[in-house]
């Protein structure tokens, strides 16, 4: 039973360690036929000695070539278990031993084992006939001991499983006989042993059974059948036993291969012979034909060396008679050179780094040509001119190697083609190209284009501006190649670089950080640093030179003669001095350099032209003619210093000179020149102040005017696009804010201006009913066009009921406003109705501008009805330093009343409540009002007391 086989396991195990750190071993396994699919093969993890976790990581595999895989690799469990159903006979036939070929390979580092499943037969084919039944005509003169060749039967299986004996039944006139054929197999023969009478028995009818010798025992039978026919004493006879016969491969169909020759001694019909080949199951009969007239071997099919070396094909020549005879032609097959080189890449590494050392595996081939002999024998080569080399590590098996060191510099990609060629004639290649890319390493630093470089950069110039741009290149790639630009460390007179310029990191371009100033730096060095970004980044250096160009940017300085505020200082000049005489000499520097230091010296005003002259390069004034008495004793020469910049800057000095033999008229003369010059100086400096006062108050009034157009254009766009117009309430004298609380009084009054709907023009004027409730008044609603028809107040701002712009102060009472002390205004003011007070005028408005000035070193604290001052002003301060404005000062923009009369005070709070007391009586009904008069200021008591007095 197929449950009770044991499976036989041998495991042979050789491993060896090649220079090029791939390891080959071989293990050897026997299997029986016929396993199931899933069956165990062998524990592969175990007899390597690898892991099961190591088979997984390295990517384990099993290699069949172009052979069909029937054994596949269990990486979770670690064994070799069945794929396909394997049938030795459809396999290897009749070879003996039947075996699979097939290798494991292991990744990282590349390794692989020659794994050999040897295929045991097991009996599962019993012995078979070609045909089911024989016939032979045997005449009864047949001597006892004639042969009879009989069919052979096949058994697939070999070995014990295959046949082993013949037996014939009935057994009474025949018996079998045995012999050896030169393959290995046994013919068997029927020999008769007792003479046959036809007129006892004309047919016979026997059975050969064909038995082996497995286990249960199978078997095959076929039928003979005899006729006894009249004698026919002479049988065929075969002029040799073997024939051989050689025929090349692929040699066309319908070449004869040989001839064989049989004789009859017999006459007539019993003579003639005819030629047969004996069939097998094989493939003899689909590849050779015979002739059975003139026993003509011909070629019918296509023969391959590849397939079979040799051919055994068994002729038989039979007469009419029944007799017969047989011979074997031996068919060799000879090889031909008909197969290219078959290049198999087993394993491969697409990508390796350039830092790899030599003799790295980069790939694994293996080479198979089904040639035999020299045909067979096979050469790989690789392109010249690259960094590799192909070794032979085992017979069809080549590495491919790294030889020296790689480049991606040099060259990022290798396409290498591997040629195998085999020694035939002609000889035949193949070829296959392996592409391999070649990964960066950061081995190249970044290099500048110049080792140093040097830039100019004009004084004065902007900061931020760009001077001059470093390049650096890398030859590596990516991210290795990415430069960055640092600026290092290092100083400049004692202050770091970097204030003085800085690098861009990326493009490389250096600024300037300040502004320079040739004539306190001319150049400075330092060093930038360009820096990869590969790990462990690398880096190189370049020195940069700036040097500061001159900018005429200063203008000469005259040292001699000194200019002073004090007295006038003068060179003599006797009134006996010939032409030429040297009166002094204009000594001046320009701290520029070049052209922009060379100075000229010319007389722009003198007093007398005619008189005195200024050397042009060496600034020495002398004269020009004879003095004569004529002369005014005072010279004034203005000598004019100029660079040769571009612009030119110049500088003026003014030089006295006088013409006088003593000293005493000199000083006499030069006195009055000194207090005139005073005078002017003193009229020009009143004028700049005059005017620069009267700018300052004509930008400061534009200013404010401006403001002031804002704030009205702002209050009507919200009386217009507003759908409730904003409550504008009016306080009572009584109220008081303190320290910013505040707080309302419980007595105050509204009046509002509002439509009844934001979809709606009607307008509608609420007053209060009450102290403290405000009531809406429906009688006063109306259009907006009605209340036009009808002059309302919004549309005609000379009517008496005109609506007024608030004052920014509309939370005090006109007493308590900004402004000019005193004014206060009637019961019309405190209802809302009358005209706002007068604005101060601008001599008020500079008292309170000084006395603000005063208080602003104050700290004490006020008196009632004050908004509360810091107490950051010094607190020696009393209000008895403020000057007395009618004892009240008002801040223009502030709440604040700075008073220092607690009787006044009084009366103020006295004044506020007579103002609560009248607000809460009903509006006059009479005509408008006249307007308060403004209270005075000093200014304006100054004012009227001038107009008295005209």
């Amino acid at each position: 039973m197929r449950e009770r086989r044991t499976m036989r396991r041998q495991v042979t195990l050789f491993t060896s360690l090649l220079f090029i750190s791939a390891t080959f071993g071989q293990i050897n396994y026997s299997i029986d036929e016929e396993m199931h699919v899933g069956s165990f093969v062998g524990n592969i993890a175990e007899d390597l000695a690898i892991g099961v976790e190591n088979l997984k990581s390295r990517s384990a595999r099993v290699y069949f070539g172009d052979s069909k895989q029937y054994i596949e690799l269990n990486k979770d469990r670690g064994v070799l278990l069945i794929k396909e159903r394997i049938d030795r006979e459809a396999l290897c036939a009749q070879s003996m031993p039947c075996a699979l070929h097939f290798q494991m390979i292991l990744e990282s580092p590349i390794e692989f084992y020659k794994i050999i499943a040897k295929v045991v037969d097991i009996n599962d084919n019993a012995p078979a006939f070609e045909k089911s039944d024989i016939k032979f005509k045997i005449s009864e003169s047949a001597v006892i001991g004639s042969k009879f060749d009989l069919e052979q039967a096949v058994d697939l299986d070999v070995g014990i499983n295959g046949l082993q004996t013949y037996l014939l039944q009935p057994s009474d006139n025949f018996e079998l006989k045995f012999h050896n054929q030169a393959d290995g197999s046994r013919g068997v023969e029927m020999v008769l042993k007792q003479a046959l009478d036809r007129e006892k028995r004309e047919h016979l009818h026997l059975v050969l059974t064909a038995v082996d010798g497995g286990e249960p025992q199978k078997s095959g039978t076929m039928q003979i059948l005899i006729t006894v026919l009249d004698a026919n004493d002479n049988a065929p006879v075969f002029t040799k036993p073997v024939y051989k016969a050689t025929v090349a491969e692929n040699t066309p169909k319908g070449t004869a291969v040989t001839v064989v020759s049989a004789s009859d001694a017999d006459h007539g019909a019993n003579g003639k012979i005819k030629y047969s080949i004996r069939h097998k199951m094989d493939d003899v009969k689909h590849l050779f034909n015979i002739n059975e007239d003139n026993g003509e071997v011909t070629l019918i099919g296509n023969i391959d060396y590849e397939k079979a070396r040799n051919y055994q094909i068994n002729v038989r020549a039979s007469d009419d008679g029944g007799l017969t005879d047989s011979c074997k032609v031996v068919v060799d097959i000879v090889d031909v050179n008909d197969n290219s080189p078959l290049i198999s890449v087993m394993s491969k590494t697409n990508v390796i780094f350039e830092d790899v050392r030599s003799e790295t595996v980069v790939t694994i081939i293996n080479v198979q040509d089904q040639d035999d002999g020299e045909n067979g024998k096979v050469e790989c080569r690789i392109n010249q001119n690259s960094p590799f080399l192909l070794k032979s590590t085992d017979s069809n098996f080549y590495s491919l190697v790294t030889e020296g060191d790689l480049d991606r510099e040099r060259s990022a990609e290798y396409n290498i083609t591997v040629t195998c060629f085999d020694e035939g004639v002609p000889s035949l290649s193949s070829s296959v190209t392996l592409s391999l890319h070649i990964s960066d390493v950061n081995d190249n630093a970044p290099v500048f284009e110049r080792s140093s470089y040097e830039a100019y950069i004009v004084e004065n110039n902007t900061p931020g501006l760009s001077v001059f741009t470093v390049k650096a290149s890398d030859l590596d790639w990516n991210q290795n190649a990415r430069l960055s630009y640092i600026l290092e460390d290092s100083s400049v007179n004692g202050v770091p670089v970097s204030s003085y310029v800085s690098v861009n990191a990326e493009s490389g371009v250096i600024h300037a950080v300040r502004s320079f100033d040739y004539e306190q730096l001319k150049e400075f060095h330092f060093r930038v640093r360009a820096q990869d970004g590969g790990s462990p980044p690398l880096s190189s250096n370049a020195s940069v030179r700036i040097l500061i160009q001159d900018q005429n940017d200063n203008a000469p300085q005259v040292l001699y003669p000194v200019q002073t505020s004090g007295p006038l200082l003068a060179e003599m000049v006797p009134r006996s001095a010939d032409v030429g005489y040297l009166v002094t000499k204009v000594v001046a520097v320009d701290v520029d350099s070049g052209q922009n230091a060379w100075l000229s010296y010319q007389v722009h005003k003198a007093t007398d032209r005619a008189l005195f002259e200024v050397g042009l390069h060496n600034g020495e004034i002398r004269t020009v003619r004879q003095v004569t008495d004529k002369d005014a004793v005072k010279q004034r020469l203005t000598v004019v210093v100029e660079d040769n910049g571009q612009p030119s800057r110049s500088a003026t000095v003014i030089v006295n000179v006088a013409v006088a033999d003593s000293f005493p008229e000199v000083l006499a003369e030069f006195t009055d020149l000194s207090m005139h010059d005073k005078e002017y100086n003193d009229k020009l400096t009143f004028y700049l102040v005059l005017a620069l006062a009267v700018v300052s108050f004509l930008f400061i009034t534009s200013l404010l005017l401006i403001i002031a157009v804002k704030v009205y254009r702002w209050r009507q766009s919200r009386v217009l696009y507003h759908s409730n117009l904003p409550v504008i309430p009016y306080y009572p004298p009584r109220y008081s804010d303190t320290l910013g609380t505040g707080t309302l009084p419980h007595v105050y009054n509204y009046e509002v201006c509002r439509t009844t709907d934001s979809r709606k023009s009607d307008c509608k004027m609420d007053r209060t009913a009450s102290h403290n409730v405000l009531a809406m008044d429906p009688h006063f609603a109306a259009t907006m066009q009605k209340m036009r028809s009808e002059k309302s107040i919004l549309d005609e701002p000379d009517s008496p009921l005109e609506q007024k712009p608030p004052n920014t102060d509309w939370r005090f009472n006109q007493g308590a406003r900004p402004g000019p002390s005193g004014v206060a205004g009637g019961p019309e003011v405190a209802m809302g109705t009358g005209p706002w007070p007068q604005p101060p005028t601008e001599a008020e408005q500079l008292q309170a501008l000084m006395a603000a000035a005063n208080v602003s070193e104050a700290s004490g604290t006020l008196g009632p009805g004050t908004m509360g001052l810091s107490t950051r002003y010094s607190p020696q301060f009393t209000l008895q330093h403020v000057p007395d404005y009618r004892q009240n000062v008002y801040i223009p923009g502030s709440t604040a009343t700075l008073t220092s009369n607690p009787q006044q005070q009084q009366q103020q709070q006295q004044a506020m409540a007579q103002q609560a007391s009248q607000q809460a009586l009903p509006p006059p009904q009479s005509g408008q009002p006249e307007p308060p008069k403004a209270a005075q200021t000093p200014a304006s008591k100054k004012k009227s007391t001038k107009k008295e007095k005209k």
